[in-house]
């Protein structure tokens, strides 16, 4: 999780929404990482764990992820909890809960969903309130304060 956190520190500084995401191959090895990137890239899809996927995927040399983890300091939203789902990966681990659009168990559980043929294993909670110290620090330096 700790990558994680410096790949969100890293999107936040580039004024990116700062979320991070890592696969990590079989053996623990890191495979891929990445950040939020739609604001440079002007793509809606440019989620830190779709890229982080992408990656992994060339690096792998094949689609299927089968034995990795996905790490990513926010939880999934449905488009990632899909592709997580879709990838093959073994397991998906979360820092902070996103009770507005979660979709790993929190607003939907799209990962664990009985009626698809892969469900990986989540794990959340790890380093929650680090992960959930970097959006909040990020947003209130974004929002202007207002006089009381």
């Amino acid at each position: 999780m700790r990558l994680a956190l410096a790949e969100a520190v890293r999107a936040g500084e580039r004024g990116e929404v700062p979320v991070g995401a890592v696969v990590l191959g079989p053996g623990g090895e890191q495979l891929a990482a990445a950040g939020n990137d739609r604001e440079a890239s002007g793509d809606p899809t440019a989620h830190a764990e779709v890229l982080a996927l992408r990656a992994a995927a060339r690096t792998a040399g094949q689609w299927r992820l089968s034995g990795c983890t996905l790490v990513v300091t926010l939880e999934p939203c449905t488009m990632c909890a899909g592709a997580a789902v879709l990838s093959r990966v073994d397991r998906v681990v979360y820092g902070a809960v996103d009770a507005k659009a979660g979709a790993a168990g929190s607003l939907w559980d799209v990962i664990r969903d009985r009626r698809l043929n892969h469900r990986p294993e989540v794990v959340m909670g790890v380093l929650a309130g680090e992960c959930a110290a970097v959006l909040t620090d990020f947003f209130a330096r974004r929002r202007p304060t207002r006089p009381v």
